[in-house]
């Protein structure tokens, strides 16, 4: 008979959060089958020419490659894998000219910890870019290496770009089917919605719409990235953007059919899936749609919306100059640059993040300056990659690591306890390495210990120690972790402190101002497009910030405690945008349009709540004032409305 825990020894809900492993996606063979190439081949190739520290050089440079080869489309592998190689090349030869100077090399480092942290706040390449600058200056000025001081660079990018060019050998033969797929693939979560819609779960019908959401801003990121370059001039990557354009007239009326409560015919996302298949292959011929005559507005609404993604889906030509990016389109590379650029250097928030960031690779390269600390460079290596902010909450990856080091280490163990060096290396890292994709999306946890073995292998090829690395490597890790959880962490209220007023009250008073859009503007022209545009941004930013909650719940308290107080006023507010959107599907299919006064009265309570919010650390008590005419099409909003400010109070 199994046992329960008595109360005392039941792991809180925080713990349990951050060990309990992500769902993942299918494994992604061709990456494994990369990784394992990539980092093999290069150790054997200095076994063969006699100078086994090369290759693990180049196979370190593999490494960064491996864990930047994330994307799908192959433009996207160029910047995920090429760009951070670049910054890595120059933080290991600026390390590498500073190693064994003392307190020179304290302050270099500290410096570029300042640097790398700014530049981590641009975006996702950047981030990593910043990442493997910091990583690489820490290599350079902590690890004697051989050679010149231009061979590392030469070998590690060598390494990393071998990874590159295995992921783009495709390219000739797969060019577009990617973004097809992702396009496809955001059809498919439409039609999933389209399923829950009409249900009664409201959690499955909140994960299907976030879903839905992250999927169409992952596939608009995908297409409007290549669009840049080829300012709309290039006919597949237009046809993909109308394609997306297309279903959201879909999206926008499922919130319609949920509210409507009346079940849709089996054959609505049937038919959503037959296109997403249509759009994966590239067919471009006739399709037949077998829908049921429509009997309410939400059903014309679906109908006519299904109709109008038939037509696009598989027309050959589509007219650039009817396209409109629903995102808005991107703005020149230069343009883009600059822009970065100047917000890095202007913004409170990278200037705070780069100097928590120096801060602690300062105190790390202090402390084993004045400390003697075997392979101290492993300190400030944890701290580089457990303070990312961007990346989850720095407590839970600290955590993490410390866990996931544990479990590397067990295995690392292992390998060179039984395993010879020299020619054995070469199977046992193919073993190794594609552990390393195949892990990392269960969790940052599952990462470390796939990435531990590895590295702990590569540093045994340089130095030759052995077991004697294993008590090192733990208790630089655990000091590594100590010091982000004290100087990066507990020391700056704000990265404890949940700060969810700012954030959903600006998405209270934006969701407002979309409800005035909706219902005050024409039905034509600009106020269309701008509406459309509102409606993926304030989705856009719910999801964010539906994100960010859900990271904030694997804190301790008192952050996570908080967090969770907070959150059902989150799911509110997206269902009150998900009520704005489908009281003006209604509209737009013959229903009665509601008043100004109306109008008014609901902006109005969206916007006291959103000041009482924003001004207020914990919930408060919000005053509910919402009357108007029970057959409005705002009376679903206004109940939402209500709901959101009830929720607003500490009762």
């Amino acid at each position: 008979m199994s046992r329960e825990f008595p109360i005392g020894l039941t792991p809180p809900d925080w713990l349990v959060r951050n060990l309990r492993p992500q769902q993942a996606a299918p494994l992604n063979w061709a990456a494994l089958a990369r990784a394992a190439l990539c980092m093999a081949l290069p150790l054997a190739v200095g076994l063969a020419v006699g100078q086994p520290a090369y290759g693990a050089l180049a196979s370190m440079g593999a490494l960064s490659g491996v864990i930047g080869d994330t994307a799908d489309a192959y433009r996207m592998r160029i910047l995920n894998i090429a760009v951070p190689q670049l910054f890595g090349a120059v933080g290991v030869t600026l390390g590498s000219l500073v190693y064994g100077q003392g307190w020179l090399t304290v302050a270099v480092v500290t410096v570029i910890a300042l640097l790398s942290g700014m530049i981590s706040t641009i975006g996702a390449v950047s981030s990593v870019s910043g990442l493997l600058l910091l990583l690489n200056s820490v290599i350079g000025a902590g690890l004697p290496l051989p050679g010149a001081w231009w061979l590392t660079p030469v070998l590690m990018t060598g390494g990393g770009l071998l990874v590159l060019l295995l992921a783009l050998l495709a390219w000739p033969l797969r060019s577009g089917v990617p973004e097809r797929a992702a396009v496809a693939a955001a059809y498919r979560t439409v039609a999933d919605l389209l399923t829950v819609s009409d249900t009664g779960d409201g959690e499955a019908y909140d994960r299907a719409r976030h879903t839905v959401t992250q999927s169409l801003n992952q596939s608009y990121d995908l297409i409007l990235a290549r669009r840049a370059r080829y300012r709309g001039r290039n006919r597949e990557l237009t046809r993909m953007l109308a394609q997306l354009n297309a279903i959201t007239p879909v999206v926008e009326a499922a919130p319609a059919v949920r509210l409507a409560a009346r079940p849709l015919p089996s054959e609505v996302p049937t038919a959503v899936r037959h296109l997403a298949d249509a759009i994966e292959t590239g067919y471009t011929g006739p399709i037949g749609l077998h829908l049921p005559e429509p009997v309410n507005e939400t059903g014309r609404a679906v109908d006519h919306a299904l109709r109008h993604v038939a037509e696009v889906a598989t027309s050959p030509d589509v007219d650039p100059r009817g396209i409109d990016d629903r995102l808005g389109r991107p703005a020149a590379l230069g343009i883009r640059t600059a822009r970065a650029a100047r917000n890095v250097v202007l913004s409170a928030n990278s200037w705070r993040y780069g100097i928590r960031l120096a801060l602690c690779i300062g105190i790390a390269q202090a402390l084993v300056s004045l400390v003697p600390v075997p392979r101290s460079y492993w300190v400030a290596l944890t701290i580089t990659f457990v303070l990312k902010p961007d990346f989850g909450s720095v407590f839970s990856r600290a955590l993490l690591r410390a866990l996931g080091t544990v479990a590397g280490l067990v295995v690392a163990a292992t390998v060179l306890t039984l395993v010879p060096r020299g020619w054995w290396d070469v199977p046992v890292m193919m073993v190794l390495a594609p552990l390393i994709p195949a892990l990392t999306p269960r969790g940052y946890g599952f990462q470390t210990a796939a990435i531990t073995p590895v590295i702990l292998l590569l540093s045994d090829v340089l130095n030759h120690q052995g077991t004697a690395l294993l008590l090192p490597r733990l208790l630089d890790s655990l000091m590594g972790c100590a010091i982000a959880l004290v100087a990066g962490y507990l020391l700056w209220p704000e990265s404890w402190r949940t700060r969810v007023g700012d954030r959903l009250a600006d998405a209270v008073a934006d969701t407002a101002a979309y409800v005035e859009l909706a219902f005050k503007g024409s039905a034509d022209g600009a106020d269309a497009a701008g509406r459309a545009r509102m409606r993926r941004r304030l989705y856009r930013d719910l999801s964010t910030i539906r994100t960010e909650f859900q990271r904030a719940l694997t804190e301790p308290p008192p952050t996570g405690r908080r967090a969770a107080a907070w959150w059902p006023l989150v799911v509110a507010v997206e269902r009150i945008v998900d009520a704005t959107t489908a009281a003006r599907v209604r509209v737009r299919h013959g229903a009665p349009p509601p008043s100004p006064a109306e109008v008014d009265q609901v902006a109005l309570q969206l916007r006291e709540l959103a000041t009482g919010v924003r001004e207020s650390e914990t919930l408060i008590s919000v005053r509910t004032d919402l009357t108007g005419p029970p057959d409005s099409v705002l009376e679903p909003l206004r109940q939402e409305v209500a709901a959101a400010r009830a929720i607003a109070s500490p009762h």
